[in-house]
């Protein structure tokens, strides 16, 4: 370790949050308000297909091509429904953004139980909490709403920093808010490409969730993978001396 830890930067969705039903029943939730009746199995599918497409032609809620992550979304949203038949365009962009809406709110989305415990220990160690995340502008508002926001001293979405991880600039851009050098902070996710080898490229120490054990037989060293977060502030505190 070159240093005392300072801080730890937080990764939130299947970190923190995660949706607390499947996308293809929260659509079709919507859906049936709209007098539709379509099948979970289907939507599902197609929400894949569209998010896919989308993320693929309109990288990072196209933000160099004019688009934030509303209208990103709500097209995401059209084209679902769509791919399901759906063609009436005032209906369309009346679901989209009722959708949209609805995901500000903590009713679509479920804290994980070690995430509280985690954070408070975290925070009575004396590390200043961050977080970066691949989201949209709605994220302070969800983290308000879930009881979580009071625990971060700053946020760094991708909409917002105009970057996404894997890219390491984001990653920077939380560095240059906190003020600490990489040596100093850590970072915890669940994606191995985005958070684990992204954070740790940049020098910062990163942390695998691997909460269903996914990488036992992988060859990232034990003790940078976590199964809970309970495990964390233990994994930090050796290193705060």
């Amino acid at each position: 370790m070159r240093g005392p830890l300072r801080c730890v930067l937080w990764d939130v969705k299947d970190t923190l949050l995660k949706v607390r039903m499947s996308v293809g029943q929260q659509y079709c939730k919507e859906a049936h308000r709209a007098g539709l009746d379509l099948k979970t199995s289907e939507v599902d599918v197609a929400f894949r297909q569209a998010y896919q497409h989308c993320s693929r032609r309109y990288p990072n809620y196209g933000i160099t091509q004019g688009m934030d992550g509303q209208s990103w979304w709500m097209k995401v949203v059209r084209e679902t429904f769509s791919r399901c038949k759906v063609q009436d365009p005032t209906l369309l962009n009346t679901m989209a953004l009722n959708l949209y809406n609805d995901f500000c709110n903590s009713d679509n989305w479920e804290v994980f139980p070690d995430c509280q415990k985690a954070l408070e220990s975290c925070s009575s160690l004396g590390l200043t909490l961050g977080v970066v995340s691949n989201f949209d502008r709605r994220l302070e508002g969800i983290l308000k709403a879930c009881g979580l926001l009071p625990h971060f001293s700053f946020l760094v979405t991708s909409e917002e920093a105009g970057v996404a991880k894997p890219d390491p600039a984001i990653f920077e851009q939380a560095l240059q808010k906190c003020g600490i050098a990489a040596s100093n902070t850590a970072h915890i996710g669940d994606h191995y490409l985005m958070d684990y080898l992204s954070s740790r490229s940049l020098g910062i120490h990163g942390y695998l969730l691997d909460r269903q054990n996914k990488y036992t037989n992988s060859d990232i060293p034990s003790e940078h993978r976590i199964g809970s977060l309970d495990e964390l502030p233990l994994r930090l505190q050796h290193f705060m001396d």
